[in-house]
C-alpha cells in the first residue's frame, strides 16, 4: 500500500501542505473533543469486550444485541465495584477529617518554621501567600467549573458506554464500511491492518490492566506492612494513576505523601512512602512494563512522554490516557504504508530488538564451521 507523492512540486509547497494539514487536523480534533473523546474510549472498550461478546453470541446462542448488552453491563459492574471500594475508603478518610486537618496544619506550621529559619521568610508572608492561593481555589468561578466538570464527566461516561454497546452491535457493518472505503486492490491489506490493530490494542489493554492490578496489589501490601493508614486506597490510586506513563506515578506519590502526612503521627513515614513509590516506579518501568505491556506496543520513551504532553494539551486528562493507544495505532498504520515507514521507525523502540538480532547473527557466525 503506497500513498501518492507530490512529485514535481517544490519543497516549500510540500512543506506548506503538510503543515496546513497538521494544523487543520489538530484544530478539528480540538473542536470535536466532546464527540471524539468518548468515541475513542468506547472503541477501545469495544475491542476489549469483543471476544466476550463473540463468546456469548456463538457459544451461548444469545442474540447480538443481548450479548453486547451483557458485555457492557459486566464492564460496568467491574468498574462500579472498583469505584465502590475507592468510595468506601474515601468515606473512612472523611470520618477522620478533623484529625487529618489538624495533622496537616501542624505539619505546615513546622514547615513554615523551617522555611523561616533557613530562607528568612517570615511566617506572616508565607501565610499571606497561602491564604491568597486558597481564596483563588475556593472562588465561585472555580467551584462552578468544578461542578460543570463533574456533570461533563457523568455525560462522558454515559455516552461512552452507549457508544460501546453500539460499536459491538454494529461491528460487522463498521468493518464492512472501513474496508469498502479503499480501492479493491488495497482491501486485503486494509483488512489485515484492522485485524492487527484490534489484536495489538486488545493485548495492550489487557497487559495494562494486569500491570495496574500488580502495582495496586504490591503497593497496598507494602503500605499495610509498613503500617500506613488507608493502604488499600493508596494502592488503588497508584494502580489507576499508573495508566498515565511517568506523570501518573508521581501524581500518586504526591497524593500518598499528603494522606500519610495527615494520618500518621510519625513524619518520617512520608519519606518511606516516597521511597516505596520510587522503587515501585523503577520496578514497573524496568520489569513489569517491558514484560507485560512492552511486548505488545513498542514505543520509545521520548515519543511516550511527548504523546502524554500533547494529549494533555489537546484533550486534557482523557488525552493523557488515550495518547499511547492512539500512537500504537498510528505506528501499525505507518509500518504498513511504504511512504510512511520512516514515521513508524521514529515511533518505535527497535534498538533492543536490533541488538538481539545482531548478537544472534554474531553467535551464528562464531559457531559456523570454517
Amino acid at each position: 500500500m503506497e500513498l501518492k507523492n507530490f512529485t514535481g512540486l517544490p519543497f516549500y509547497i510540500k512543506l506548506a501542505c503538510v503543515l496546513f494539514s497538521i494544523f487543520a487536523l489538530g484544530y478539528l480534533v480540538i473542536l470535536g473533543k466532546e464527540v471524539l473523546s468518548p468515541l475513542i474510549f468506547s472503541c477501545l472498550f469495544s475491542i476489549l469486550l469483543l471476544p466476550l461478546a463473540m463468546f456469548l453470541e456463538n457459544k451461548l446462542r444469545l442474540p447480538r444485541s443481548a450479548a453486547s448488552m451483557v458485555s457492557v453491563l459486566l464492564l460496568l459492574a467491574i468498574i462500579g465495584f472498583v469505584l465502590y471500594i475507592i468510595g468506601s475508603q474515601i468515606s473512612d478518610l472523611s470520618k477522620d477529617w478533623p484529625q487529618f486537618q489538624a495533622q496537616i496544619n501542624k505539619s505546615m506550621y513546622d514547615f513554615r518554621g523551617w522555611v523561616s529559619d533557613n530562607f528568612h521568610i517570615t511566617r506572616r508572608k508565607q501565610l499571606t501567600v497561602i491564604n491568597s492561593a486558597a481564596s483563588k481555589v475556593a472562588s465561585p468561578e472555580v467551584v462552578g467549573s468544578t461542578l460543570l466538570s463533574l456533570s461533563s464527566i457523568l455525560l462522558f461516561l454515559v455516552f461512552t458506554f452507549i457508544y460501546t454497546f453500539l460499536f459491538l452491535l454494529y461491528r460487522r457493518l463498521i468493518m464492512k464500511f472501513m474496508v469498502s472505503v479503499f480501492l479493491d486492490e488495497n482491501k486485503t491489506l486494509v483488512h489485515e491492518i484492522l485485524e492487527q490493530v484490534q489484536f495489538i490494542i486488545r493485548k495492550y489493554i489487557i497487559g495494562l490492566l494486569i500491570e495496574m492490578a500488580i502495582v495496586a496489589t504490591g503497593v497496598s501490601i507494602t503500605f499495610s506492612i509498613m503500617g500506613v493508614r488507608y493502604a488499600i486506597l493508596l494502592g488503588l490510586i497508584t494502580g489507576l494513576f499508573n495508566v498515565v506513563p511517568y506523570v501518573g506515578i508521581f501524581t500518586a506519590l504526591i497524593i500518598s505523601a499528603v494522606i500519610t502526612l495527615g494520618t500518621s503521627p510519625d513524619g518520617s513515614m512520608v519519606i518511606w512512602v516516597a521511597v516505596t513509590m520510587l522503587v515501585t516506579h523503577l520496578v514497573d518501568s524496568n520489569v513489569l512494563l517491558p514484560m507485560v505491556v512492552g511486548s505488545k506496543v513498542r514505543i520509545n520513551a521520548l515519543i511516550t512522554v511527548l504523546g502524554v504532553i500533547i494529549g494533555e494539551m489537546i484533550w486534557g486528562i482523557p488525552g493523557m490516557f488515550l495518547s499511547i493507544p492512539v500512537i500504537a495505532v498510528l505506528k501499525i498504520i505507518f509500518d504498513r504504508v511504504d511512504s510512511l515507514k520512516p514515521w513508524g521507525i521514529i515511533l518505535g523502540d527497535e534498538e533492543k530488538k536490533q541488538n538481539k538480532l545482531a548478537k544472534g547473527k554474531k553467535v551464528e557466525a562464531e559457531v559456523e564451521p570454517a
